[in-house]
């Protein structure tokens, strides 16, 4: 066949990866120069450790095995199963810990909990003052600035794969899609995968779409002089992500509140080493549209103040800042929202916090639903 993807991030690559693997043709558009949306202003964490368990785990796990296959080779989207430590720092927050590595589905994800020689033999770096640590040796991290290019580079050689930038598309066609230069393409199947656009052909073709936008915060440091040899976690993110919820987090959020500047700002901090030594640190979420324009600095200071508290040492300084939206599904148990669209079109959108996590997985079950 010949597929027509809609949308350059990661959630369009793998389609893309997914169909010329599956012997088929490509043509790839997007409407910028280059992908400047949500795929590229994230973590790059393949994060395995929160996901709900059942269908959601199931499918960060697939996808986790999915992106060591392309690691291998795709040297150039410098996949590392790094593993995570989500660090406790007081005793409501190592039951949530222990309560997780006791869980059916622990071994599944690789917990385990470590006390703190443990977690610092795992990672050095931590010489700040904290009780444990919940390890989790399924996740990894991509470098999510440059996996793209390198994905694409590696889909061009096959002969079978087209890259087109600057091509927004306005209209589907009986055979395809009719871009804003007038040019239609023609195609046997079309995926739209238009990440956080959710205006415009997206409106017009489900106008009821419940999918939502998320704006976050984020920022880059300079390199860190040592080895930050796994992603980190704070226990914050035990109050955002779903597979740590039962009566341990109940008891941790009734008796432990978060900060002011984190609760107003829906926050966590994770934070990874990138290649060439800088840490990406984040995050805050924003639900209500219209977002703001402006990145405030309070966020910005929360992170720094717990990243060199577990650290023990001030952070490098802020190099980069940057805010970001992506699209995520109403019901936090729909993984992505998958909808025909048209005769011959699919849209695919709203992972959510987990399509750099489960794009992979995603993009193989669309394959399998299309019969590529």
């Amino acid at each position: 066949m010949r597929l027509i993807i809609v949308g350059g991030g990661v959630l369009g690559t793998m389609h893309a990866w997914q169909a010329v693997r599956r012997g088929h043709e490509v043509l790839h558009l997007e409407r910028e120069a280059e992908v400047r949306g949500a795929t590229v202003r994230n973590f790059g964490l393949v994060w395995v450790s929160g996901r709900a368990s059942g269908a959601e785990l199931e499918a960060a796990l697939r996808a986790r095995e999915l992106w060591e296959v392309i690691g291998t080779e795709v040297t150039g989207i410098g996949f590392r199963a790094n593993g995570s430590l989500t660090v406790c720092r007081t005793p409501e927050e190592v039951a949530v810990a222990e309560a997780a590595a006791s869980a059916p589905d622990a071994a599944a994800r690789g917990f385990k909990l470590l006390d703190r020689d443990e977690t610092r033999a795992v990672n050095p770096a931590l010489r700040g003052d904290f009780a444990a640590a919940l390890w989790c040796e399924r996740d990894a991290a991509v470098e999510s600035r440059v996996a793209l290019p390198a994905l694409r580079a590696t889909l061009a050689a096959s002969g079978r794969y087209q890259w087109l930038p600057r091509r927004e598309v306005r209209d589907l066609t009986a055979g395809g899609v009719r871009d804003d230069h007038g040019t239609v393409h023609s195609g046997d199947q079309v995926v739209l995968a238009t990440g956080a656009v959710l205006a415009g052909l997206v409106r017009e073709l489900a106008p009821d779409l419940p999918v939502r936008r998320v704006w976050l915060q984020m920022a880059q440091t300079a390199p860190l002089d040592e080895p930050l040899t796994t992603s980190v976690a704070d226990a914050d993110s035990f109050r955002y992500y779903p597979g740590f919820r039962g009566p341990q987090l109940d008891a941790l959020t009734a008796t432990q509140p978060q900060s002011t500047v984190a609760a107003e700002h829906a926050m966590q901090l994770l934070m990874v080493q990138r290649l060439d030594g800088g840490l990406t640190i984040g995050d805050t979420h924003a639900y209500a549209e219209p977002f703001a324009f402006d990145q405030v600095e309070e966020p910005y200071e929360h992170l720094a103040e717990v990243a060199s508290a577990l650290l023990g040492r001030p952070l490098p300084a802020i190099r980069r800042r940057w805010h970001g939206v992506y699209a995520q599904c109403l019901d936090p148990a729909e993984i992505v929202q998958r909808r025909p669209v048209g005769g011959n079109a699919v849209l695919v959108t709203g992972p959510g916090g987990r399509g750099m996590t489960c794009a992979p997985a995603i993009a193989e079950q669309t394959a399998k639903e299309l019969d590529w």
